[in-house]
């Protein structure tokens, strides 16, 4: 079956998979890491190969359900199983894809949270706190016009060089989960703030970087920095629990109410899969009920 040896046959054979998900699937190194800590807590149960069974799988997740685990965690620990049984019989270490059959737990994903139009305009104009230095005001101001812009995530935010971004198309190239390149539109008024940040203020803040966004030390941005600015602008307009995940979902749902194709959204956002991209076609249709039971006569 395979030449792994020992009782450590099987987390031997997980390190491989990891490896495999980070240079042949280019997967981020979080998902990596919960690959990794999937297998291990598996590997309390399977020490051999020739434990990898369906019935152990099994034993395996219902024994988290009872230890008071999420439905999400049992469903990230189910596609774990499930593709680490298909590499491994297709690398020749399983006689069968043992896990194929292995059903994965339906999780209700919660609609998200999303602003409408007016506040969100209130939000991305929020002035900043009076002790803040000009330049962080002017690049405050460009972080939230661009993600509210183009629904990127704060990761691919953070990311971004100068060179990314072409004024003249209006687009910037990000680079999103798998490492995987998007270019992605924004409109007049993130081009004009992001240009106010590149010719007024990056200069007092900035060291040596490409980074188009960089933090009061001078480096590049991080994705902490990037919350508390956008926490810090959603109380000054009044809103509460605020993040950058909301001015993505409200640029996904405000761009889709606005007439966008589904697909569109979906290469927008850089989702991989349309399934995704379709929650917000349901947060569309909860607040078209809202305002119809509002508006109508006879609702």
């Amino acid at each position: 079956m395979s030449d792994y040896g020992g009782g450590t046959q099987f987390l031997a054979a997980a390190a491989d998979y990891a490896d495999y998900a980070r240079t042949v699937q280019a997967r981020s190194e979080n998902t990596v890491k919960a690959y990794a800590a999937d297998l291990r807590s598996l590997g309390d149960y399977v020490r051999t190969l020739d434990e990898f069974t369906l019935e152990t799988l099994r034993t395996w997740l219902a024994d988290a359900t009872r230890a008071g685990k999420a439905r999400t965690t049992i469903a990230r620990r189910t596609a774990t199983a499930r593709g680490f049984s298909t590499w491994a019989y297709k690398q020749g270490l399983l006689d069968a894809d043992v896990a194929a059959r292995l059903v994965t737990a339906q999780v209700s994903r919660p609609l998200p949270t999303v602003v409408t139009p007016e506040r969100a305009g209130e939000l991305v104009e929020a002035e900043t706190a009076d002790d803040a230095h000009p330049a962080e005001g002017l690049r405050d101001r460009a972080i939230l016009e661009l993600l509210y812009a183009t629904g990127i995530r704060v990761g691919e935010l953070t990311g971004l060089d100068i060179g990314d971004v072409d004024f003249a198309r209006q687009t910037a190239r990000v680079t999103g989960k798998g490492n995987k390149q998007r270019t992605v539109p924004f409109g007049k008024q993130a081009s004009l703030a992001m240009q106010d940040w590149l010719e007024q203020g990056r200069d007092e803040l900035a060291g040596e970087t490409r980074a188009l966004f960089v933090g009061s030390r001078g480096a590049r941005i991080d994705q902490r920095q990037v919350r508390r600015i956008v926490e810090r602008a959603g109380q000054r307009a009044g809103l509460t629990d605020i993040t950058p995940h909301t001015l993505r979902h409200t640029a996904a749902t405000h761009t889709l109410e606005g007439g966008a194709d589904l697909r569109v959204v979906q290469e927008m956002l850089g989702h991989s899969s349309l399934q995704t991209t379709q929650i917000y076609t349901h947060v569309s249709a909860q607040r078209l009920r809202r305002v119809y039971e509002q508006a109508h006569p006879r609702a």
